[in-house]
C-alpha cells in the first residue's frame, strides 16, 4: 500500500461525489502521513454560519463532540496532580451549592464514574437537532445555571447501569477540572495539552454564561486533532498519564454488541476514538499503528455515509490491498 494508492481511491470518491461534505482527512501511519486532503463546503461554528469555505491545513474546523474525549484527557491530566476527584467519590460531594439535591438518595449516590461513563441515568435526550431547545445540551446551554440543571434532572435509571448519551455528563466533568485547578478549562487545555503537544491555535466556544462549551466548543486543525490521536496511539508520553489512558480507553460499559464506552472514550474491537455532529473523527486502531482525523460538514444528520467511506473504503480497504 502507498500514499497514492489512498490519494487514488480518495479522489475517486470525490470525483463520484460521494463525500461532498468532506472538508479535510489525515491519516498516519507508522510515523508517516499516508493521507491528507482538504475540501470546500459550507461550514459552521456550532450554529454560526461561516458561509463557503475553501480548507486548508491551517483552517480551524469545529470537532464537535470530540471536545468529550479532550475533556476526558484533561480530567486524567488533572487528577494526576492530585486537582480532582478520584472517578469512585460521590459527584455531589464536590458540588456543595447544590446540597439540596442530596436529598434523594440515588442522586446522593452518583460517582465522578457515572458522568465520565454517561450512567447517571438522568432524563437527558440529544435526539433532536442542536439547534432546538427540546435537545437537552442546547438546553442546558441556555439555562441559568448549567450545572443545576443536570445535577436536578429526574433519574430514570439506575446509575452506572446503562450508557445515556449525555452532554450534561461532560459538563460536570469539565467544572470539577475548573474548581480543581482553579483556572478555566481553556486555560488549562492550553498549558497542559495542547502546548506540550505543539498545538498553538485553538478556539473554544463558550457558552451564555462565558463558560467554555465542555461537550462541544472544540476548534482545531485536522492535522492538530491528529496530534492529540497519535498521543492516544503513543500512551500519553509525558502529557497524560499512561495509568489513565488505560483506564479512560477500557470498555466499562456496552453501547452495542462491538461498541463500548470508556471516560468519554468510544472503545470498538480494535479501536479507540471519539466522534461529532457533521463527520467529526479521531480513530485510533493500535494493532495497525493507525490515527485517522477527518472533518465534515454533515451537520445535524444521521447520515454517516462519508466517514464510512473515507474510513472504511478509502483507507482501512486501501491498507489491506
Amino acid at each position: 500500500m502507498s500514499s497514492d494508492t489512498l490519494n487514488d481511491r480518495l479522489a475517486l470518491a470525490v470525483e463520484q461525489g460521494r463525500v461532498p461534505d468532506l472538508h479535510g482527512v489525515v491519516a498516519v501511519r507508522h510515523g508517516q502521513v499516508i493521507l491528507e486532503h482538504y475540501g470546500e463546503g459550507e461550514d459552521f461554528k456550532l450554529n454560526e454560519p461561516l458561509g463557503r469555505v475553501r480548507f486548508t491545513p491551517d483552517t480551524l474546523h469545529d470537532l464537535r463532540s470530540i471536545t468529550k474525549s479532550v475533556v476526558g484527557l484533561l480530567y486524567g491530566i488533572a487528577l494526576a496532580d492530585g486537582e480532582v476527584p478520584e472517578p469512585r467519590e460521590p459527584l455531589l460531594r464536590h458540588f456543595p451549592e447544590y446540597s439540596d439535591l442530596l436529598q434523594d438518595p440515588r442522586r446522593a449516590a452518583l460517582t465522578v464514574e457515572h458522568a465520565l461513563t454517561m450512567t447517571l441515568g438522568l432524563e437527558w435526550d440529544e435526539s433532536a437537532p442542536y439547534t432546538s431547545t427540546a435537545n437537552s445540551e442546547i438546553a442546558m446551554e441556555l439555562s441559568p445555571d448549567r450545572f443545576r440543571y443536570v445535577l436536578e434532572q429526574r433519574i430514570v435509571e439506575e446509575p452506572g447501569t446503562k450508557w445515556s448519551y449525555c452532554g450534561g455528563a461532560s459538563a460536570l466533568v469539565a467544572r470539577l477540572i475548573a474548581k480543581g485547578t482553579g483556572r478555566a478549562l481553556e486555560d488549562y487545555a492550553r498549558t497542559r495539552l495542547f502546548e506540550p503537544l505543539g498545538i498553538t491555535r485553538f478556539e473554544w466556544s463558550s457558552g451564555e454564561d462565558g463558560t467554555a462549551m465542555a461537550a462541544a466548543g472544540l476548534r482545531l486543525t485536522p492535522r492538530d486533532l491528529l496530534a492529540i490521536g497519535r498521543l492516544v496511539l503513543e500512551g500519553g508520553g509525558d502529557v497524560v498519564p499512561s495509568s489513565w489512558l488505560k483506564t479512560a480507553l477500557h470498555p466499562h460499559v456496552r453501547i452495542a454488541e462491538d461498541l463500548h464506552y470508556g471516560y468519554h472514550w468510544y472503545s470498538g474491537d480494535t479501536w479507540k476514538g471519539g466522534s461529532g455532529n457533521g463527520g467529526q473523527v479521531i480513530y485510533v486502531a493500535p494493532a495497525l499503528d493507525l490515527v485517522v482525523a477527518i472533518t465534515g460538514g454533515q451537520y445535524n444528520t444521521r447520515d454517516r455515509s462519508m466517514t464510512s467511506i473515507v474510513l472504511e473504503e478509502v483507507i482501512l480497504e486501501g491498507i489491506r490491498s
